[in-house]
């Protein structure tokens, strides 16, 4: 019977959009806030910044998500950064399997404040890829909702803000302005099956302790219509420039721990492990993810260039 725990959930999901929480869920948002904030910007002239990011959520259960994320992003002048974002989703197993991919280019504007702060102004636009599959339906067989398969490709247009000094940053954020409908039942589809709007607020600091110590707090929020706003805080203690460990609370749902180790100035790895609070606890392992973090210098070996550690 455990098998089927988690896809009896996703039809739960599915069917009570007071609930649902659509879009991917990431602990270590900080090293991926290009996938939900096109104006995010690192104003490091000369550097390409690529990452990865793999997230196993609530192990031990059948069905449960599966999310890989990629971005790739490099300033093209002092006013101008452009990137690419992909992320693949995956839920269900079975009864029911749904695959969301999204592919978007990512565009932003740089306005210089003054010496120490800048303002980045994004846009990101792409397509998602959506299909199911339903071999079965734990509803009503003579449903075709969970019966009719669905393979779409649906357009995506979203927008940033970005402000950000030399120690701390604020980013609001819409990745997609587009409603669209996954289920294209006439009655169902209205109550089901909808992509919302999700908005997003991540911020953060760096306070230097020392020369050798820095505490870094950050938070990111999530709102969505039909579901509880989604509160993440988290801190962590930054060793040499090298070493990095933390804890994260996610309101009413997990805690974590992380960890992360720079290998080369050029090449970060960073591990997390999250412990659902509630009582679902009961019914999962925790939630594992890992990033690979790489930042490719192409000036590097000319003129004795070094570039400076990036902290966010």
């Amino acid at each position: 019977m455990q098998k089927y725990i988690f896809t009896v959930l996703c039809v739960v999901l599915l069917c009570n959009t007071t609930i649902a929480q659509q879009d991917p869920q990431f602990t270590q948002y900080t090293y991926n806030m290009s996938v939900v904030n096109p104006a995010y910007a690192t104003s490091d002239f000369g550097v390409i910044n690529l990452g990865g990011n793999y997230r196993k959520q609530w192990t031990n259960t059948i069905g449960s998500p599966r999310t890989l994320s990629f971005f790739a992003h490099t300033p093209f002048n002092d006013k101008i950064e452009m990137g690419v974002t992909f992320t693949s989703d995956q839920i269900g197993q079975d009864v029911i399997e749904i695959n969301e991919k999204n592919i978007n280019a990512d565009f932003a504007y740089l306005l210089t404040l003054n010496n120490n702060s800048k303002l980045s102004l994004g846009l990101k636009a792409g397509f998602t890829l959506y299909d199911t599959a339903f071999s079965g339906t734990l509803i009503n067989p003579n449903d075709p909702t969970f019966t009719n398969n669905v393979n779409q490709v649906y357009p995506t247009i979203g927008a940033g803000a970005y402000y950000f000094t030399d120690n701390y940053y604020v980013g609001l954020s819409a990745p997609n302005f587009l409603r669209t409908t996954q289920l294209d039942d006439s009655v169902i589809a209205t109550k089901l099956g909808k992509e919302e709007v999700h908005f997003y607020m991540i911020g953060g600091y760096v306070f230097p302790v020392n020369d050798n110590l820095k505490l870094k707090p950050s938070f990111m929020t999530r709102g969505v219509k039909g579901a509880p706003v989604n509160v993440d805080l988290s801190v962590n203690a930054l060793l040499y420039d090298r070493f990095e460990a933390g804890v994260s609370y996610r309101l009413d749902d997990a805690v974590s721990g992380i960890v992360g180790f720079r290998v080369t100035p050029s090449f970060k790895v960073a591990y997390s492990y999250d412990a659902t609070v509630t009582d679902f606890s009961n019914y999962n392992n925790g939630s594992h993810e890992i990033v690979l973090l790489f930042d490719i210098s192409l000036f590097e070996f000319k003129d004795g260039f070094k570039k400076s550690p990036r902290f966010f």
